[in-house]
């Protein structure tokens, strides 16, 4: 695997919520896409249903819990985004979940909350 200087910011914490949503029974589909609209971290699947999943990182409480970093416009673009890559891929039909990946850095180490269903496809 390349360094992390190599493969952006985010990839320690990408590589630690792959490893968290392949240890509950998911099967990642893709990384980083990126289309006009946005970007989605991790795309999954989940029985019958394509997870799209944002990784939110923080190493310190000054700005809050990484989950409170998914505003409802970057909700919004995450959807969107996700409405692009269902279209281009015949999933139209599938159940879309959305999920959050918060991983918190601290003395002991990161310490990973997972968010099943974190928003809907209207963004709430």
């Amino acid at each position: 695997m390349a360094p992390q200087a190599l493969r952006g910011p985010g990839a320690a914490g990408e590589d630690l919520a792959c490893a968290e949503l392949v240890r509950l029974g998911l099967r990642i589909l893709e990384r980083n896409f990126r289309c006009r609209v946005g970007e989605i971290d991790v795309i999954a699947r989940d029985g019958d249903s394509v997870v799209f999943v944002e990784v939110k990182e923080r190493s310190g409480t000054s700005h809050g819990q990484a989950v409170e970093a998914v505003t409802a416009a970057k909700r919004l673009r995450i959807i969107r985004t996700a409405r692009i890559y269902a279209g281009a891929r015949g999933l139209s039909e599938v159940p879309l979940r959305f999920d959050v990946i918060s991983i918190d850095w601290g003395p002991e180490g990161p310490r990973v909350r997972h968010d099943a269903g974190a928003f809907d496809a209207e963004g709430r």
